[in-house]
């Protein structure tokens, strides 16, 4: 097709998306088109503004690396990430709420034993975090994966430090026969994302702080359970009502408790949903032929 203008491009561009094979390809992709062209002709998008965002969404990608995701960050930031999050994680009353994945998981943390020291050295005030990890109707979940990292006290990851050789304030450990659970680490910290890129660009043109409220990341996995990404916010935390990234829930709200030795204590029960069985599709019965009539 040639010729084409702004009433008719849209359509145009739609028609070559029309073969595509898989459904929900398709789906995405005729949704997409439909609401690009129509925020440009919303916003009456200059040349000069599309190649800054072409150049920005580029940053974006030259600044992620194996140990950053900046697009996660944006995504964030945005609330997109808490949108599918919630959209997706519908879950039971009673069943612990999922929150943001965040940018700063790894793969291959360390596994310790309960009881262990999971900091590392991370500079901050010793917490002891104990907890159980449970399913719906209150049964307790033995072996069940838990992964828990956070920021230090300086407000950083361990993968933020160049150099650093070692994991520090992260972890896997596995619950018990009776679904228990508890290591060592340090007190989590309110702290700013990072703003030395594009999403910190972001941040400062449109007058919005860069600061999460203190929290500890768990991502909880055990069969015939949906996987849990969660985090655990500390109460009273002056950022609980407006995280950079939206991820509070009130139910994740709970207090670090500072003991007579000085050292912090968090309890915290999780509580799983259970996989979902798949109903299994009853065969089509046959028509049987109507007998001929006496």
């Amino acid at each position: 097709m040639r010729n084409l203008n702004q009433d008719t491009i849209t359509q145009a561009v739609l028609a070559r998306f029309a073969g595509t094979p898989d459904a929900r390809l398709k789906e995405l992709m005729t949704s997409l088109v439909q609401h690009l062209h129509a925020f440009a002709r919303e916003v009456k998008l200059t040349e000069e503004e599309w190649l800054a965002g072409i150049e920005f969404l580029t940053a974006t990608g030259q600044k992620c690396d194996d140990k950053r995701q900046e697009f996660i960050l944006l995504s964030d930031t945005l609330g997109l990430s808490m949108l599918t999050v919630a959209m997706n994680n519908d879950k039971p009353q009673g069943c612990t709420e999922a929150t943001v994945f965040g940018p700063f998981h790894v793969e291959g943390a360390p596994h310790y034993e309960h009881g262990a020291d999971v900091a590392n050295g991370a500079a901050g005030e010793p917490c002891i975090v104990r907890g159980r990890v449970l399913g719906r109707d209150g049964e307790e979940v033995a072996d069940a994966v838990v992964e828990v990292w956070q920021a230090d006290a300086e407000g950083n990851y361990d993968v933020q430090y160049p150099g650093l050789d070692k994991h520090r304030a992260r972890g896997v450990l596995t619950s018990g026969t009776d679904g228990r659970f508890h290591f060592k680490t340090i007190v989590a910290e309110a702290y700013p994302i990072p703003v030395d890129g594009p999403v910190g660009e972001m941040l400062r043109a449109t007058k919005r702080h860069p600061w999460r409220p203190a929290h500890l990341h768990f991502m909880i996995t055990a069969p015939g359970y949906e996987k849990l990404v969660t985090h655990v916010f500390r109460s009273g935390d002056p950022y609980l009502d407006s995280d950079a990234v939206f991820g509070v829930r009130q139910s994740l709200v709970a207090d670090w408790i500072k003991q007579p030795d000085g050292v912090y204590s968090l309890d915290f029960d999780f509580v799983l949903n259970p996989v979902q069985p798949v109903q299994p599709v009853q065969p089509i019965q046959p028509i049987q032929p109507r007998p001929p009539a006496p």
